[in-house]
């Protein structure tokens, strides 16, 4: 005998904190502008992550809504969210083929000579006791692509718009830090330990009907080194 699963109650009374980061609802997905800091799975270790405001953002929908595609804890921006299993399935094949145009904003140090370009380094794996896990550019990796752009400069720092034509784990960062221009904040590759990753995910668009497409905002902690590279704070 099937299961019956409980109906769906009605829509819960989000918290403001998290309704303020709800950058586009709709029936079949919402994008979230997650903070940075914030885990989108719960660790091993526990803490705090995304999946402590699911409940809330069920809104009266069956099933929890599930995250489509992954962001690390120290990225903010754009996070597109299923909130139907066949919704959240056609979002999955969509990322998986590569359909998503993700665009990210990074401050890195350093940056480079010309004004546009792409790096294609394949990426893998390495742990080891001493260190734990972190990803590398190796020619045994697998194969990763990233566009860029330059938008802006300061002293010792450059503004980049981002777009990754594969989604590989840390995949910006590694390609920054390996063509001499780690993103700053970043401690695992580079970029120094202060002042938190300067990576956003800027920006979404996906193929659906309607077009899902959505713009994340600057995060406070970004604000000054963008500034001092010439965003007008738009």
């Amino acid at each position: 005998m099937r299961r019956r699963l409980p109906r769906a109650g009605p829509p819960c009374q989000i918290p403001p904190a998290i309704a303020a980061r709800i950058l586009l609802l709709r029936e079949d997905a919402m994008v979230l502008d997650k903070p940075a800091g914030l885990a989108v799975h719960r660790g091993p270790r526990g803490g705090a992550s995304l999946e402590d405001w699911l409940e809330a953002l069920r809104m009266g929908k069956r099933h929890l809504p599930q995250p489509a595609h992954r962001l690390d804890a120290d990225t903010a921006g754009c996070l597109v969210l299923g909130r139907t299993k066949p919704a959240l399935a056609a979002l999955g094949a969509l990322f998986a083929r590569g359909a998503a145009e993700k665009t990210y904003w990074a401050v890195v140090r350093g940056g480079p000579a010309g004004a546009e370009g792409s790096i294609a380094l394949p990426l893998r794996k390495r742990s080891s006791a001493a260190q734990g896990w972190r990803m590398e550019a190796h020619p045994d990796g697998q194969a990763a692509l990233t566009r860029w752009l330059l938008r802006g400069r300061a002293e010792g720092l450059a503004w980049l718009e981002l777009r990754p034509e594969t989604g590989r784990t840390h995949q910006l960062r590694v390609h920054c830090a390996a063509m001499g221009w780690p993103i700053l904040g970043d401690a695992l590759y580079g970029g120094g330990a202060e002042g938190g990753l300067h990576l956003l995910a800027r920006a979404i668009a996906l193929p659906l009907d309607p077009l899902l497409s959505a713009t994340a905002p600057v995060p406070p902690h970004m604000r000054a080194a963008l500034m001092a590279c010439g965003w007008d704070g738009a």
